[in-house]
């Protein structure tokens, strides 16, 4: 299994692709991490740390090629191997490419995926590192250059059907992102589910988010799950408008130890990007499934916690011919706009479970571990 893992600066792709590695090896795969940053930096010891993408361009694709080739005769001696590295680059020296095409040929991926976070992580991560050059418009648009690049040259060298968008998370491990990849390269019987569920508009309901919780937690348990959850900025247009109305010049948002302040401006100036991202990315997320599970929890006060966005992805959903499994929980029934669109309806998220069992959407064998 040869896996190409990109993504804009301020991921920390390396510790996310460490948990990957380690949690592979609980289950008894030798996976190989490549670095190719690093092994540039090994390769050229006269670099000071950060400052390699400062190179002249012909030195820093040399470096490249070279380390490539080290990569290439890895693969010839692992049985598996994760490729860290870049689609595309911005830097002093604008935008370029971070790939050969004739070695990605040679190296002939299984698997390419892209990895993605919240912007203001990002941002927090280039900060904290000592990089202040940027934008959050850079950050965003440059997201959007490696999914396409990506996806580009997943189509190029493979063809269809490689080519994944995949959520980093605050926490790989308790998050189940890591879990994610490691599904998808080594389990590929086991399907893969969009989750589905309001958000923006149950933010003050502790019960209702409680429920939501539940129900992420018990799906990531049966499927290779993409969950929009692992990458909401929907919060950050609300911030960004409070802190525009009231004269503040910064924003400070990020959970405890985390902390970071972005630019009131700067932040009113991707607003736009923000909802086309979320947008263009969820249903990127579900055309990559086999099937998406949505649930409708109930408000405190009885009425279906559902907004336009949970609607519009079932609508999606449907039209790409995916399978639509809905968890109605409110005591009102649901409305043709759902029924009519939908695989299955469920009242619970046990009797989806159960369904999912019985009917061999989960694999016998983890079916026997998980409910035996």
């Amino acid at each position: 299994m040869r896996v190409v893992v990109t993504g804009q600066v301020g991921l920390d792709k390396r510790n996310f692709l460490e948990a990957v590695v380690r949690l592979a090896g609980e289950e008894g795969y030798d996976v190989a991490l490549c670095n190719v940053g690093e092994m540039m930096y090994a390769e050229a010891p006269d670099v000071a740390r950060g400052r390699i993408l400062d190179l002249p361009l012909g030195r820093l694709h040399g470096l490249r090629r070279s380390v490539f080739k080290d990569i290439l005769t890895t693969c010839h001696n692992r049985p598996n191997i994760i490729v860290n590295t870049h689609a595309t680059f911005r830097w002093r020296h604008g935008l370029f490419y971070a790939f050969d095409h004739d070695q990605m040929q040679e190296l002939d991926a299984d698997l390419y995926v892209v990895l993605v976070d919240n912007v203001d992580r990002v941002h927090y991560r280039l900060t904290r590192d000592g990089h202040t050059d940027h934008t959050l418009k850079d950050l965003m648009v440059w997201r959007e250059e490696e999914i396409l690049a990506t996806e580009l040259l997943s189509r190029i060298v493979r063809g269809h059907g490689c080519f994944y968008v995949c959520a980093r998370g605050a926490d790989p491990v308790e998050s189940g992102t890591a879990r994610t990849l490691v599904r998808l390269m080594f389990h590929p019987n086991i399907r893969k589910a969009y989750l589905s569920f309001p958000m923006t508009h149950v933010a003050d309901s502790s019960e209702t988010l409680a429920e939501i919780e539940r129900f992420r937690a018990e799906m990531k348990k049966h499927f290779t799950c993409f969950d929009p959850g692992d990458v909401e900025e929907s919060h950050l247009p609300k911030l960004a408008g409070e802190a525009a109305e009231s004269g503040r010049r910064t924003v400070e948002t990020g959970p405890p130890g985390q902390k970071t302040q972005l630019k009131t401006s700067q932040l009113v100036e991707i607003i736009p990007d923000i909802d086309g991202q979320i947008y263009a990315r969820d249903f990127k997320l579900i055309d990559q499934s086999d099937m998406i599970v949505s649930l409708i929890p109930a408000m405190p006060d009885g009425r279906p916690a559902i907004s336009s966005g949970v609607e519009r992805e079932l609508q999606h959903a449907h039209e790409a011919t995916r399978d639509v499994f809905v968890v109605w929980q409110p005591a009102a029934a649901p409305s043709p706009f759902i029924t009519e669109t939908a695989t299955k309806v469920f009242r619970s998220t046990e009797e989806a479970v159960k369904f999912f069992v019985e009917n061999g959407y989960v694999p016998p064998a983890r079916a026997g571990s998980l409910f035996g």
